[in-house]
């Protein structure tokens, strides 16, 4: 494995990254994921080669608050400490005091690993698929 980041979107293969993400989070339009890192504070990509094999982002303002969105990875890279990486690569980049988060139900471990503890008081509104996120396990 020979793993190097990219930290900006420049020729991302869109189709690919959705489709990563399609398989690993949900179904995700390769033009609205462009625009969606495009829009972020901090992008990460992760290449095996030349082949996109992990990504994340996330939301910041420099200064107080982060988000981290769409960390996820091919299926033969996981468990393997790349994840970690990436998401080590986004917080250190976000340079913010609070970062919060969604977990895939299930995955709550890996982030708890690094340091991520549940909330108590987050909630959400979904304009769409509120049904189906629930059906999912993200809300109640």
């Amino acid at each position: 494995m020979n793993i190097t980041f990219q930290f900006d979107c420049t020729d991302i293969d869109w189709d690919a990254a959705a489709a990563m993400l399609t398989e690993g989070l949900g179904p995700r339009d390769p033009e609205e994921l462009r625009t969606a890192f495009e829009n972020s504070g901090v992008v990460c990509f992760a290449f095996d080669g030349d082949h996109l094999v992990g990504l994340g982002r996330a939301l910041t303002d420099g200064a107080y608050q982060a988000a981290v969105y769409d960390l996820c990875l091919l299926p033969p890279y996981r468990k393997q400490g790349l994840g970690g990486m990436i998401l080590d690569q986004i917080m250190r980049r976000a340079k913010a005091r609070t970062t919060i988060l969604y977990s895939v139900p299930g995955k709550e471990g890996f982030y708890a690993r690094h340091g991520f503890r549940p909330m108590k008081t987050a909630m959400a509104l979904y304009a769409e698929r509120a049904g189906e996120m629930a059906e999912q396990g993200y809300i109640e």
